[in-house]
């Protein structure tokens, strides 16, 4: 189981790609980080909804005897490794993989710079405020992938209304966005809060690739 800001707002275009990127990425996450299960409660898509508890009964952790499997993206120009058997969506911009709470996403458009940390803050944050459920940034910063320099964010927001149960998960998002020759890249993990998912995260994040 982390689009870019400043640098979109050069171009009106990317700058409208760009939101709407993030609202479709608004229910990823990941586990890699330590979190607690409270949560601000965030308006827009969400409207007032207040932040679902944590618990240890949400499902779960990805099994170490996980196989990984190479998905390419001839449109993306990108390829990352994701667990083998897991439900797969794709689009135009995106492709998604899951497995019960676990969700592995990720999308492409064009950018004209390289993502920063203020540049994530700047637009990234305030879309994702208020097109997913009880928004909770939890960090911000810099990191170096195999697949080149990106920028993490980290936060939590409510899963969808099981439609059975009507119940609601924390999830933790941890995503990563990267930039190429004037190509963006958003890999977006994600899990219920209390999943103990650092290894597997860790393998997909670094097996991402520009191709």
């Amino acid at each position: 189981m982390s689009q870019s800001k400043n640098p979109l707002i050069v171009l009106p275009s990317a700058a409208l790609a760009a939101t709407l990127f993030v609202g479709a990425l608004a229910g990823c996450g990941s586990s890699a980080t330590s979190v607690s299960g409270g949560g601000a409660v965030s308006p827009g898509a969400g409207g007032s909804q207040a932040a679902a508890p944590a618990g240890t009964a949400a499902p779960g952790d990805i099994p170490d005897s996980t196989i990984y499997v190479p998905y390419q993206s001839a449109a993306g120009h990108l390829q990352i490794k994701v667990p083998e058997g897991w439900s797969r969506t794709t689009t135009a911009t995106s492709a998604t993989f899951t497995s019960s709470l676990n969700s592995i996403r990720v999308a492409w458009l064009p950018m004209t710079a390289a993502p920063t940390a203020g540049s994530v803050r700047a637009t990234a944050v305030p879309a994702l405020k208020t097109s997913t459920s009880a928004f909770q940034l939890q960090s911000v910063h810099p990191v170096s992938l195999p697949g080149g320099p990106a920028v993490e964010l980290v936060y939590l927001v409510n899963s969808a209304a099981n439609p059975v149960t009507g119940r609601r998960y924390r999830l933790v998002v941890e995503r990563f966005e990267l930039y190429h020759h004037g190509r963006g890249a958003v890999l977006s993990l994600s899990s219920a809060v209390g999943a103990d998912n650092v290894d597997p995260w860790r393998i997909v994040s670094q097996s991402f690739r520009w191709r």
